[in-house]
C-alpha cells in the first residue's frame, strides 16, 4: 500500500511516499480503506520535532481517517465490514491507503454528512465540546479563545455562548482571520501576533490556552482572582506556557491540563459522537479548506505552517 513515511524529524520533505505492507487488524481493531485523512497543525510540530511526542522513526504519522471497513480483528463485529466509519488511530498511522483504528475510537458517518465533512468536523469539534463542558460556564462569563480560527478555536468561538459565555474574546494573527473570528461570534478580537497583546485583556473568567510561551503567563495575570480558570490544551508556539505554581497561588486561580488518556477517552468516547450528531443535524458545521492527494502530504504541512488557511486540510489516497 502507498503510505507517507516520516524518515526523520525536520522539514516537510522528510515526509516520503513509500510502499508498505498492508496492515492486519489485531484484537479490537478495524482496518479502514481510507477515503480521506485529516492533517493537523500539531502533526506539523510532531514532524518538525518541536512537539514532545513519542515517535519511533521511521514511522507513518497521522491520527484521523474516514473510509470503508475492509477487515476486523478479534472481538469486533463482522457486520462492520463494508460500513463507513470515521475515527482516530490514537496517534500514528493515518497517512496511508489502509489504516488501523481501535474500534472503540470510531463512529459511523451519520446520514446527511459526507465522510469528508465528518472527518473535517468531528475531532476538532469534539475537543471544543470537551473543553466547553470542562469549563463549567454558569452564565455571563468572559471567555478568551486563543487562536480563534484554528481548527478547535473555531468551534470554541462558535459554541461558547451556547454553553453560557457572556462575552467572547478571540485572538487571531491576520486581519482576515480576525474578521473570520468576528463572523463566528467573537465580541472582541485581538491580534496575538502583536507583542504584549494580553495587556489589552479585561478580567477573564475562562481562558482556553492554546499558544503557550510567555503570553500564557501574561494571560494568567488577567484571570479573575479566586475563580479564574485556564484550560491548557495546545502549544501552537512550540514553547511551554510560562506559568508557575507561585503564579496560581498569588491570584487563587486554576490551570487544568486537558490531555492524557483519561481526557482522550472522554473526548472520543462521549463528545466525538456528540459532535457528529451536531454536524448531521445542522447545529454545527464542517469547515474544509483544501483537499490534496496523499503524495502531497509535504505540501499540506507547508500550507498549515503558512497559517494562510482557515478550515481543515485533508489528504485523499
Amino acid at each position: 500500500m502507498r503510505a507517507i513515511v516520516l524518515t526523520a524529524t525536520g522539514e516537510p520533505d522528510k515526509l516520503q511516499l513509500s510502499d508498505l505492507p498492508r496492515p492486519r487488524p489485531e484484537a479490537g481493531q478495524v482496518l479502514i480503506r481510507a477515503r480521506a485523512i485529516g492533517v493537523s497543525y500539531a502533526e506539523t510540530q510532531i514532524r518538525a520535532g518541536t512537539l514532545p511526542f513519542p515517535l519511533p522513526l521511521p514511522t507513518v504519522i497521522g491520527a484521523e481517517v474516514t473510509g470503508e471497513v475492509v477487515e476486523v480483528g478479534e472481538g469486533v463485529a463482522e457486520r462492520l465490514i463494508g460500513s463507513t466509519l470515521v475515527g482516530v488511530t490514537g496517534g500514528l498511522g493515518a497517512y496511508a491507503e489502509y489504516v488501523l483504528l481501535p474500534a472503540a475510537m470510531t463512529s459511523p458517518v451519520p446520514d446527511g454528512l459526507t465522510p469528508e465533512q465528518a472527518l473535517a468536523g468531528a475531532t476538532p469539534g469534539a475537543l471544543a465540546l470537551a473543553l466547553l463542558h470542562k469549563a463549567a460556564l454558569t452564565g455571563g462569563e468572559t471567555v478568551l479563545v486563543e487562536a480563534g480560527t484554528s481548527s478547535v478555536g473555531t468551534y470554541l468561538v462558535r459554541h461558547a455562548k451556547e454553553f453560557g459565555a457572556g462575552h467572547v474574546i478571540a485572538t487571531a494573527g491576520s486581519p482576515a482571520k480576525r474578521d473570520r473570528a468576528a463572523e463566528l461570534g467573537a465580541d472582541t478580537v485581538l491580534d496575538h501576533s502583536s507583542p504584549g497583546w494580553p495587556a489589552a485583556l479585561p478580567d477573564v473568567d475562562v481562558a482556553f490556552e492554546a499558544i503557550g510561551g510567555a503570553p500564557a503567563g501574561q494571560v494568567l495575570g488577567h484571570l479573575t482572582p479566586g475563580t479564574g480558570r485556564m484550560l491548557y490544551y495546545g502549544l501552537l508556539s512550540g514553547e511551554q506556557p510560562a506559568v508557575t505554581a507561585a503564579d496560581l497561588m498569588t491570584r487563587g486561580v486554576t490551570v487544568t491540563g486537558c490531555s492524557g488518556p483519561a481526557w482522550a477517552g472522554q473526548v472520543f468516547g462521549t463528545h466525538y459522537p456528540e459532535m457528529l450528531a451536531r454536524l448531521a443535524s445542522g447545529r454545527s458545521e464542517a469547515y474544509l479548506a483544501r483537499t490534496l492527494p496523499l503524495e502531497r502530504a509535504a505540501d499540506a504541512h507547508r500550507l498549515l505552517e503558512s497559517r494562510a488557511v482557515t478550515g481543515r486540510v485533508l489528504l485523499t489516497p
